[in-house]
């Protein structure tokens, strides 16, 4: 799929809303906007993960070039300060692409420059290569400013004592912020090395801002790379955590190329939409250190691996992309952190014990396991390694584990104490939990359900005793009769000690979308056409109708200001997935239905090309026009748009 950018794209006003992304399978990653301006914190051509995939840590923000044609100076790094615009090099691009590489073009005169950044998979490793096209034959001499960092890329630092010693070793420098510090290895197979040791003091973050964070930074300057000539010529910029070798780099970017064709061929398809969507589902399948095996990056930029993301995105990123072996190794990392029937809601940045804090997540690894054995038939796997987690969790819910997590006298769920967030609507700033939804959240029940139901059929398969079905039974009955509304002809959202809360949210789709539901045809068609009336939004569905006096339509401000509108309107990605398989469901697959299915997903197709170039964002404003926020990249978003892409338009029809 062609995603580039013309003259009158590479502009401030429209460049800084398009960001890229490249990853590494470590969680490590370099990203910046079209235009080469940094407006996060975020934004870096190394952020590594040091002890994958965590511990990820600025090390060189960019690099800026200084283009001389004989003594004139043309600044191609573009950067803003508090006063504004300290360097405009966006006015010499003539056109960016990322396919599959970001690659920026500069025109000086009759000499093109073209930049493209390139990283290693599995390394933490950033190549940055320069071709210069110069047909005649001008004297020119380019300075590659290095801005080197060492911090924890959630923070932001300034001008400082650290002595950042440098040893250069023949083609390489090696540079060493502080005494302990993560080494930085920076080398070029052309370009000599010339120490400075200078700040770039400033630099200023519109996005931090927006965020009411931090948004000036200092950044260290140990030197210049300086390459000359007077033809067309090209070399490359080595950044890394690890000693550079010599290497060609043209079989190393042939090997990348290679492993990305590799993916798309193992996926099977020819629709440009879905295989960009499998190139941007690669970006969240990561390696996990401490237990060897895969696991899912929930989102970019600041996201770590989240269990309950990870159990929703994984169909769609492992299954609807057929890479079954890391759909085994997830599923396996997931079920080993299993504890009191939990499984982690958060792997902390910087180690430690995950935290537990989710009921819903748990509920999830059996819809990750169900479609996991729809693609595979695989059974003796689950048998042999999932199947006693799977009881495990059950019977922990049913007798009461962590958080106030158990299962009622009606057989349904309920969870949560004062100060506690337990379902995906989790946002808390302090001790105020934005959404309390202390009770039986209709979406747990529907995950309960459909968890009992699998439970059955695989204790049958299995030739165990099915404790399942009866109390899959109860909880059908009495799900209908707690949570139908009959009023507004759909499900509450929260019932808690017989107080029903009405406001219309999108958790109720889940009665409908899941393989198991424990509604009749007439319910789940009313669920669907009042969540298509209040919540559809374009690009996912809204977290809260409009229509609720809460409703908050625009996503923005400081962290109070953010999360107090996270699930008060806010239209998320990933739902839409699940709302095109439930309207489809009701509609029968009708030729009509297929056809609106197809409008629905349309407009991803269009927003491949905004905010994460090539790739699908967290959430939205939930008022036109629907402008995207949060992160660019967010694994549940992707998969859930390929899931639904492929399973039920059509390109490939499974019953799950």
């Amino acid at each position: 799929m062609e995603l580039s950018f013309g003259k009158s794209e590479l502009t401030p006003e429209i460049g800084v809303r398009k960001e890229w992304l490249l990853t590494n399978g470590l969680g490590g990653f370099a990203s910046s906007t079209i235009i080469g301006l940094n407006t996060r914190r975020y934004h870096g051509l190394l952020v590594a993960a040091l002890r994958p995939p965590v511990e990820r840590y600025l090390l060189v923000a960019k690099l800026d070039e200084d283009f001389y044609v004989g003594s004139e100076r043309f600044v191609l790094g573009t950067n803003q300060v508090q006063g504004g615009f300290a360097q405009k090099g966006f006015q010499y691009l003539q056109r960016f692409q990322r396919n599959p590489f970001p690659t920026y073009i500069y025109q000086v005169g009759d000499i093109f420059i073209l930049k493209k950044v390139f990283m290693v998979y599995g390394q933490n490793t950033t190549i940055v290569h320069y071709k210069i096209l110069n047909p005649n034959r001008k004297n020119f001499t380019i300075n590659v400013f290095p801005l080197v960092n060492c911090r924890d890329f959630h923070s932001t630092i300034y001008e400082n004592n650290w002595p950042f010693q440098q040893e250069v070793r023949d083609y390489q420098v090696v540079i060493e912020a502080y005494p302990g510090a993560p080494r930085l290895y920076l080398a070029s197979d052309r370009a000599n090395y010339q120490k400075l040791g200078a700040w770039y003091k400033g630099m200023y973050y519109a996005v931090e801002e927006y965020r009411g964070l931090s948004c000036y930074e200092d950044h260290f300057i140990p030197g210049c790379f300086t390459f000359r000539g007077d033809a067309s010529d090209e070399f490359f910029i080595v950044l890394s955590t690890e000693e550079v070798f010599p290497f060609n780099y043209s079989t190393l970017e042939a090997k990348e190329r290679a492993r990305l064709e590799r993916l798309l061929e193992q996926a099977g398809y020819q629709d440009e939409f879905a295989r960009q969507l499998v190139l941007a589902a690669d970006d969240f399948i990561v390696y996990r250190q401490s237990t060897g095996k895969k696991t899912i990056i929930a989102g970019y930029p600041w996201f770590s691996d989240w269990g309950r993301d990870a159990m929703i995105a994984l169909p769609g990123l492992l299954l609807c992309t057929k890479r079954f072996q890391e759909a085994r190794e997830i599923l396996l990392t997931f079920a080993s952190y299993v504890r009191d029937g939990l499984i982690p809601n958060v792997f902390p940045d910087h180690g430690g014990e995950p935290l537990y804090n989710t009921v819903d997540a748990p509920l999830w690894f059996f819809f990750a396991v169900q479609k996991f054995l729809a693609y595979t038939a695989d059974y003796g796997f689950i048998r042999e390694q999932i199947f006693p987690v799977l009881k495990e969790i059950i019977a922990c819910y049913q007798s009461g584990t962590r958080f106030g997590i158990r299962m009622d006298d009606d057989g349904l769920i309920t969870a949560g104490s004062p100060g506690v967030q337990l379902t995906w609507m989790d946002a808390k700033v302090g001790d105020w939990v934005v959404t309390p939804r202390e009770g039986k959240a209709v979406e747990v029940n529907a995950l309960w359900y459909n968890a009992l139901c699998l439970m059955a059929q695989l204790a049958t398969i299995f030739g165990e005793a099915d404790n399942y079905s009866e109390l899959a039974a109860r909880v059908e009955k009495n799900f209908r009769t707690c949570f139908w509304n009959e009023v507004d002809s759909c499900l509450y959202d929260v019932v808690n000690e017989g107080i029903k809360d009405p406001r219309i949210r999108p958790n109720q789709i889940f009665a409908v979308s899941l393989p198991f539901s424990p509604l009749n045809r007439e319910e789940a068609r009313c669920v669907v056409e009042r969540v298509w009336e209040k919540l559809y939004a374009i690009y996912g569905l809204r977290s809260l109708s409009p229509d609720d006096p809460e409703f908050r339509g625009r996503y923005g401000g400081n962290q109070l200001e953010r999360d107090a509108v996270y699930h008060q309107g806010t239209v998320w990605s990933w739902l839409i997935g699940h709302f095109i398989t439930a309207y489809l469901k009701v509609n029968d697959y009708s030729r009509e239905s297929l056809q609106i299915a197809k409008i629905f997903l349309a407009p991803f197709k269009d927003h491949l090309r905004d905010h994460g170039v090539g790739t699908i964002s967290e959430i939205f404003d939930g008022e036109p026009p629907f402008t995207p926020r949060g992160c660019f990249a967010q694994a549940w978003g992707v998969a859930e748009v390929l899931r639904c892409y492929v399973e039920d338009l059509g390109l490939e029809r499974l019953d799950a």
